[in-house]
């Protein structure tokens, strides 16, 4: 009797989120994007990307090329403060 109630304590948890789906469908699919057409959803996410485009331009200052010399004083300065922090 007990293993029985155990059993279908253990089914009724199993099949709890089966229940919760609506109209059938599966996954998280059942309040996503509701009653946007395919064209709205579209347009948003192209604002979106739109909005971005212009934040990472406005952060981001103009960088400029280094020269040969500057690149390569650059390049032994990590050198050096990598051989310090190995110490």
């Amino acid at each position: 009797m007990k293993r029985c109630a155990a059993l279908l304590l253990a089914l009724a948890v199993a099949a709890a989120p089966a229940f919760a789906q609506r109209d059938g469908r599966g996954g998280g699919q059942a309040g996503k994007n509701q009653g946007m057409s395919k064209d709205e959803r579209q347009r948003m996410r192209d604002d979106m990307r739109e909005v971005f485009r212009d934040r990472n331009r406005q952060d981001r200052p103009q960088q400029r090329q280094l020269s040969p010399q500057e690149r390569e004083k650059l390049r032994r300065d990590i050198q050096d403060a990598n051989r310090d922090l190995r110490k």
